[in-house]
């Protein structure tokens, strides 16, 4: 392997998926998008509730953003019913239905949820009060919900979706406008910007989405396509996602698309679009998914979803992100003057259906357990192709790339909430990965990523949980290794380095 494809592929990375480092920019095609937030016309009670044992907490007590997500009952099931009336506007009537699960006796609870007039809020068909604060939408049951009871909450509402800036993340988030279309980049808290939610990784769910857009546009939605019915002037289409999904790898994007299908020699189908606006061959970096399916499936196990493929923008954003079964790229992440350097980023945003998809985040503060394990699925890659001297290139290059650069490459394990995202918990994280295999050997290590997977799939897990099956399988005590790797701030030697 030469080694100018490592540099270029490692350089693409950091300009392009740890984009976060550089100051703020609004994508150049990105539209204005009004900020008001329309006037509720249905009876609200008053924003300062009175204090009550049985209310469901107003965060999930995440160590970094502890206003994320909702307690006091566990989601089951969305059901979200979006009409796009204006692309241009993203004028939107829509419903959600939630199913859930009281876990504890509850007189009111919460929800995250961002703009919109609310025009009907039903919990088990009667009518409920409720209250804004922010992005906190807090509903007051007509009857109260016993613990382990099931329940079902339905709102209905319209407007436009506010732009959103996540405090982790400095671009437009949530569900974005732009001038050819509409996309949807939710990580880690964007989706409150289109539907009620419990936006929580620790709160996993199953969906059913349904969207009907004006023609000629086209929807492409996470899961498997259940309907397609032409309406006349408009199209209505279902997805349906039946394994456990993190809230904020919810998709809905917009656009008149290419859509390619195939499937890996294992069987796993495969679905890609493509704006239509795209070069023909925006397609070329993506020909060879089947086979990293098929690969990593053997690396980590068994491809864990019913469906996996890409979406191509025909806008700038500076980000890809794995969507579950649909992971969405900018335009300008896909370099067709470089076939093997995007490769890399589509091996990355793969690697994550596996780590950070099934596997989510117990808490955000963990953030390296998706991108180190995503950016070492990049490594993995580079070893398939080139073998062992491939791999020990991609090493070097990366080392060599985070000791000369300290700053922007911190130690994985204690990131920054307000740069969560930082080149350290993707750089330095997949290092750690590389440094624990040569520690405890191939065998070792591959056994650890199948049987971390296997035991934490559709479910979430923290470096504690990882390093505990490390040390397990391995029968070798790593609390050095692992502490050196991600939270000193002196990079560690590299065992087997010159």
């Amino acid at each position: 392997m030469k080694r100018q494809i490592v540099i270029i592929s490692l350089v693409l990375w950091i300009a392009l998926a740890c984009q976060p480092l550089a100051p703020a920019q609004t994508p150049p095609a990105v539209t204005d998008i009004p900020t008001e937030t329309p006037t509720q016309q249905a009876a609200e009670p008053p924003a300062e509730l009175p204090a009550d044992p049985n209310a469901g907490a107003d965060g999930l007590g995440d160590s970094f953003y502890p206003g994320f997500g909702n307690g006091g009952y566990d989601t089951q099931h969305y059901t979200l019913d979006i009409h796009v009336l204006d692309v241009q506007t993203s004028q939107l009537e829509a419903a959600a239905t939630i199913e859930a699960v009281a876990t504890q006796d509850l007189s009111r609870f919460n929800l995250d949820f961002l703009g919109f007039e609310i025009t009907s809020l039903t919990v088990n068909e009667e009518a409920a009060e409720f209250a804004r604060n922010d992005q906190e939408l807090t509903v007051i049951p007509a009857q109260p919900l016993s613990n382990g009871g099931t329940f079902t909450v339905s709102i209905e509402y319209k407007g436009i979706p506010d732009r959103m800036e996540s405090v982790a993340l400095p671009i437009p988030t949530g569900w974005v406008v732009y001038d050819d279309g509409i996309f949807v980049l939710s990580e880690p808290d964007g989706s409150a910007s289109f539907y009620p939610v419990n936006d929580h990784p620790l709160d996993k769910a199953t969906y059913t989405i349904i969207v009907t857009v004006p023609e000629p546009y086209e929807a492409a939605v996470n899961g498997l396509i259940e309907s397609e019915v032409d309406n006349g002037d408009t199209t209505t289409y279902t997805f349906g996602i039946t394994d456990p999904m993190a809230s904020y790898l919810t998709t809905i994007n917009i656009n008149d698309f290419d859509l390619e299908t195939m499937e890996s020699q294992a069987g796993i189908p495969i679905r890609n679009y493509y704006a239509a606006s795209l070069p023909g061959n925006v397609n070329e970096p993506f020909a060879r998914q089947g086979e990293m399916l098929d690969y990593f499936g053997k690396l980590f196990g068994p491809y864990p979803f019913e469906v996996y493929g890409a979406l191509v923008m025909d806008t700038e954003f500076g980000a890809a992100l794995e969507n579950q079964t649909l992971s969405i790229f900018g335009v300008d992440m896909v370099d067709l003057d470089d076939i093997e350097g995007t490769e890399s980023v589509v091996a990355h945003e793969l690697t994550h259906q596996w780590f950070g998809d099934s596997i989510s985040v117990a808490d955000w503060s963990d953030i390296w357990l998706n991108e180190g394990f995503a950016t070492y699925g990049e490594a993995l890659w580079v070893e398939y192709d080139y073998g062992k001297d491939g791999l020990e290139e991609w090493v070097t290059a990366v080392y060599n790339e985070v000791k000369a650069y300290p700053e922007y490459y911190p130690p994985p394990g204690s990131p920054a909430p307000n740069d969560l995202f930082n080149g350290g918990v993707y750089l330095r994280g997949g290092l750690t990965l590389h440094a624990l295999r040569a520690t405890v050997g191939d065998e070792a290590f591959f056994d650890i990523l199948r049987a971390y997977h296997d035991r934490y799939k559709y479910g979430n897990a923290s470096t504690e949980d990882f390093i505990a099956i490390a040390e397990e399988i391995s029968g070798q005590q790593l609390d050095d290794l692992f502490d050196a790797w991600l939270y000193d701030k002196q990079l560690p030697e590299m065992q087997g380095m010159e």
